[in-house]
């Protein structure tokens, strides 16, 4: 009975053209503008390590000025990331920034390029899950003896050695010689929680180093370094300053872990305040991702007004979708008439004229993936590959699951109202006129 009433619906589309088709033009703009918003909060807002958010917890120590009433630093200075890494009392840790250096290939025929890199640990890679193609992190010993050992991407992989297997092969870095460990598979986690401070939306780093070796090999810190009062001179004024510049991330297992951890900061920071820092209130604490994703306002307040713009849309669509069926439903209640006097059920014909309405939907979901496509792809001109990384903008099979089900059944919802009075009208008036 079903797909008799689908070819229903379909030679009812044929017989008026013109008003089916304007359904489903309302139907696909709203649904596809709506689309385009819901696209770009769900992958901006969304959890970028569902596995193990709720384990995962960015550090923040209150080393701001105390003459300020201001919020605490969002990094920590060399010295705290130093001593909470040589504690070690987390289940992991890791501090981490972002440094950039010229890579001179070893082949000759290929100049040499800048490339954008992180300082970190190896538990920075078990830690967010960073899945590899091939080689290994590099263990603990390398962090401990600044070994100058380096894990690349694919993407560099792939350009610097056709794609082939390249751990220990060496690798000319801002000067100096690095042994690949290994090659990362493709991971590009948006947002990018792990450093949120520049654009939570740009494109990942090509290279991963040990921490140190940042500052041990005076490498190019990129990122936001910010103090509130002037340094030394020197790299070691700098190193010992109230700087902060270095991201600093915890595993924690459990909420007990999570309490002494915390405890322990607290004990850390008392101690530092006996050595004359720290001046300000004690103010630490500690984020689990979705807590500091939502602490740094990752997904800007703008995409909040553009999700109401976007509603009120599929609204006056869903409005004029209504008007639509409503004339063309009770343009058929003559049809409607005589085949209630011949003993059709009224809740036959509500069920025919729903799958129709569905049907229309469906249509305007199909058409309103050809509007969400080339509304995505506008946004990513307009924001364009130097504000951020655009290859996550675009449709998924979520996506388009949730843009026909939204089409189907709001245009089902839409309908009742034209087909109730449709199938309430009395046969008998369109009968004497037959």
């Amino acid at each position: 009975m079903f797909f008799y009433y689908l070819r229903l619906s379909a030679l009812s589309y044929r017989r008026n053209p013109i008003l089916s088709s304007l359904m489903v033009l309302a139907i696909a703009i709203g649904v596809g503008a709506y689309m385009v918003i819901f696209t770009l909060n769900y992958v901006m807002g969304g959890n970028p390590i569902p596995q193990k958010s709720a384990q995962l917890f960015h550090v923040q120590i209150d080393s701001g000025n105390p003459n300020t009433q201001d919020d605490p630093p969002t990094q920590l200075t060399y010295l705290d990331a130093t001593a909470l890494t040589q504690d070690g009392s987390a289940f992991r840790q890791t501090a981490t920034s972002k440094f950039g250096e010229i890579l001179e290939p070893i082949d000759d025929e290929v100049r040499p390029f800048s490339v954008v890199g992180r300082g970190t640990s190896a538990d920075f890679f078990p830690m967010f899950n960073v899945p590899f193609l091939h080689g290994t992190p590099w263990d603990e010993s390398a962090d401990r003896n600044l070994q100058q050992v380096i894990v690349i991407t694919k993407e560099l992989n792939e350009r610097l050695y056709g794609g082939d297997d390249s751990t220990g092969k060496t690798l000319r870095l801002g000067g100096y010689n690095f042994q690949i460990a290994g090659v990362l598979d493709d991971w590009a986690p948006v947002p990018k929680f792990y450093d949120v401070n520049n654009n939570a939306f740009e494109g990942g780093e090509e290279v991963f180093i040990p921490w140190n070796l940042i500052t041990s090999l005076a490498f190019s810190r990129y990122g936001n370094t910010n103090c509130w009062k002037a340094p030394e001179e020197g790299i070691d004024g700098f190193l010992n300053s109230e700087c902060v510049w270095i991201q600093y991330w915890v595993e924690l297992r459990d909420s007990n872990e999570e309490a002494d951890y915390l405890q322990f900061l607290n004990n850390y920071a008392a101690q530092q305040k006996e050595f004359g820092r720290l001046p300000r209130e004690m103010n630490n604490a500690l984020f689990d991702v979705e807590e500091w994703l939502s602490e740094q306002e990752v997904l800007p307040d703008e995409t909040k007004i553009l999700s109401a713009l976007a509603a009120m849309l599929l609204a006056v669509c869903l409005l004029n979708t209504i008007g639509l069926l409503l004339s063309k439903f009770l343009g058929k209640s003559g049809e409607i008439g005589v085949r209630q006097a011949l003993g059709a059920h009224k809740g036959s014909l509500f069920l025919q004229h729903i799958i129709e309405a569905g049907f229309i939907g469906l249509l305007g979901g199909l058409l309103g993936l050809v509007v969400a496509a080339a509304g995505l792809e506008g946004i990513k001109i307009i924001l364009g590959e130097d504000l951020m990384r655009t290859d996550w903008i675009q449709l998924n099979p979520t996506v388009v699951a949730i843009t026909l089900l939204l089409a189907v059944f709001a245009t089902i919802a839409a309908g009742f109202y034209p087909i109730w009075r449709a199938c309430n009208i009395n046969p008998a008036i369109h009968l004497k006129t037959q």
